[in-house]
Order: structure tokens, then sequence, then C-alpha cells
């Protein structure tokens, strides 16, 4: 059984390497769409920590992806030195901070913010959680989307453009390479970037879970007066899961901002945060091989259902504008999935089986 699964992680493995060299001989769309559904894995697996694992719902999630993206703006594009005279003559030749600073800013302010979210909900569970934590996404946002007036640090509505690509030891990201006579585009750079990342979180987020706060987590998920009886810190574990959920936002807000090398409020909308709290449930909340297959699934479909829509639509003589279809499809599936897979696609194995199934 071992061997079975370590040959499985390897095929495994081996495709993930593989499938954007395969993807880039039909075009960089479909490596974009790849590029984009690891990103989406990123802040799934960061949402997991605050929802799957300590209970806590949080539709509010989608800020600490647009507070690392644009902390990433300000701090690699020549935003802040066109506008702040003070900042242009501390830094003549433009700002552009190196990975090294960039990423621990995103992740600590985004960090930062997360605790601020969490210490005014510490007394809050369920449909006041939830609605207090889409008012503050939503506060983020049309901060965002103001904050170019009378000082502007954000640029507002107009977005915040000239980002600079990730540089990783002189080399760039945003532009092509050549290895051993093989062109690697910069949308398959970037895949690897983000698959490392990914990998990364996933085994963080595996040590958590088997760690004793994993474990006080999820007694709070169960039973939050029970786990306060039996000793357990519930404001500080609560308080630690919002800050580690946000930490996975920020890091792949950075990451989207140098990746898109432009970035505005209508990318950081409500409806992005309802698609990631649906990537968890659909996937199969607390168990990371669900909210993985969750994230790809979701982030991947809408993407393939365009190849699907506009057929569909000059079926119909034009009547269907394809975006509709493509959402109405969309919905469909996901509905289809909560009617037959409540659970999942691919939930966590249920507590009493699990012990039934251990070999003495």
């Amino acid at each position: 059984m071992r061997q079975k699964q370590i040959i499985v992680f390897l095929l495994a493995a081996v495709g993930l390497l593989v499938a954007p060299l395969i993807l880039q001989s039909f075009g960089n769309a479909w490596v974009r769409i790849a590029d984009m559904a690891l990103l989406y894995v990123l802040l799934a697996l960061g949402l997991n920590i605050v929802v799957g694992y300590a209970g806590l719902l949080d539709l509010g999630y989608v800020a600490f992806f647009a507070i690392g993206a644009y902390m990433y703006g300000l701090l690699a594009s020549p935003h802040l030195t066109d506008n702040f005279p003070a900042i242009a003559a501390m830094f003549p030749d433009g700002l552009h901070m190196p990975i090294w600073i960039i990423i621990p800013a995103a992740a600590g302010l985004a960090a930062l913010f997360g605790v601020l979210l969490g210490a005014p909900t510490l007394r809050l569970r369920g449909d006041y959680l939830a609605i207090v934590t889409l008012g503050f996404g939503e506060i983020i946002r049309v901060f965002m989307n103001n904050l170019d007036h009378p000082v502007n640090i954000t640029n507002g509505p107009k977005g915040m453009g000239q980002i600079d690509s990730l540089t990783f030891f002189g080399m760039s990201f945003g532009k092509r390479i050549e290895v051993f006579g093989y062109d690697i585009s910069s949308v398959t750079l970037y895949y690897y970037l983000f698959l490392v990342l990914v990998v990364v979180s996933v085994i963080i987020s595996h040590r958590l879970q088997l760690s004793r706060v994993g474990r006080a987590w999820m007694a709070i998920r169960e039973d939050e007066i029970a786990a306060k009886a039996m000793g357990i810190n519930t404001r500080n574990l609560k308080l630690l899961a919002f800050g580690m959920g946000a930490t996975f936002g920020g890091v792949s807000g950075a990451m989207f901002a140098s990746f898109q090398g432009f970035i505005s409020p209508e990318s950081f909308s409500l409806m992005e945060s309802v698609m990631i709290v649906a990537m968890v449930v659909l996937g199969g909340i607390g168990h990371l091989p669900g909210v993985i297959l969750g994230a790809v699934c979701l982030s991947a479909l809408p993407e393939v259902l365009r190849y699907v829509a506009g057929p569909l639509q000059s079926l119909t003589g034009g009547r269907l504008d394809a975006s509709i279809l493509r959402q109405l499809l969309i919905a469909t599936a996901m509905i289809s999935v909560m009617l037959l897979r409540p659970r999942g696609l691919w939930p966590a194995p249920e507590h009493g089986k699990s012990l039934a199934s251990t070999k003495p």
C-alpha cells in the first residue's frame, strides 16, 4: 500500500512538472488558466485554515488578497515615486523592491489585518460572523476604490499599472528564457513559481493539521464551549487562525499583482470571495486534497466553458448571451455537486469509518 502511494505521488509530480510544457504547445492561454488555478489553490488553502480547521465562516477573505496585491503594486511600480516627490528623491531610480522584501511585507500586512478582523469578532459565530467578515471585505474594496483623493495612494478605480514582474537571482519571470534549446514562456515560469508556493503551503497546512494547534482548532470547530472547558485558549487560537489564513491570502495577492502587471478594485469583488468559499465547500471542507480539487475545478471550469458557451450561443441563433450561458452552466454544475455529493467532491474520511479500518 505504501509503495503504491509513492508511485502515485511520483506520477503526479511528473505530471505537474510536464503539464505546462504540453499546454504551452496549445497556446499560452491554457498555461495562464493553469497559473490562475494554482493561485486559487493557494487562496483556498488559506481559507481552509479559517473555515475548514477553525470553523470560522469568513466571507471577506478576498480583502487579504487585495491587501497583498496592493502592497506589491505600491512597492514595485512607479506609482509612489510619481505621486510623492519625497519618495522620488529617496529612490531616484524608481521604487523596485526585491522579492525578499515584498513577499514578507505583503504576508505580514495581511496577517496584521487578519488579526484586526478577528479581534472584534471573537464573540461572534455562524451567520453573524459571516456578515461581519462580509462587511470587512467590502470596506477594503471601497477603500481601495476611493483612496485616490485627497492623497493618491491606490489610484482609485483606474487601478495601478506598470507593476514589475518578479525577479529571482537576476532572472525575470516577465521574460521568456531558453533552456537546452527549448523556449519557456513567462506564463510557464510563473506556473513553476506558483507550483512551488502551493507545495510549500500544502506542507504547512498538513503540519498545522497534525499539530496541537490544528487539533485545538478542530476542537473549537466542533464545540467551542467544550473546547474552552478543556482549557483551550479559544481567543488566541481564533486570532491565530485569522492571521495564518490571511498570510496565505497576502502572498497570493502579491503573486497575482506580479503576474497580471495591473490591479484594480474590480478584481477583488464580493463574487471572488464567494467563489473561494465555494471552492473549499465543494471540494471537501477541512480536507486538503478536496480543497485543492475544488479550487482547480471551480477556477478552471469558467475558462474551459468559454469554449462551450460560444457554440451553444450559435446553436440558439444568438438568443442566449455566451457570458450568461457560461454562468448558468457553472451554477448548474455547483448545484449538481451539492445534490450528489453533499460533503464535497473529496470529503475527509468519516471519523468512525477511519477508526474501523485501522489495523490494531
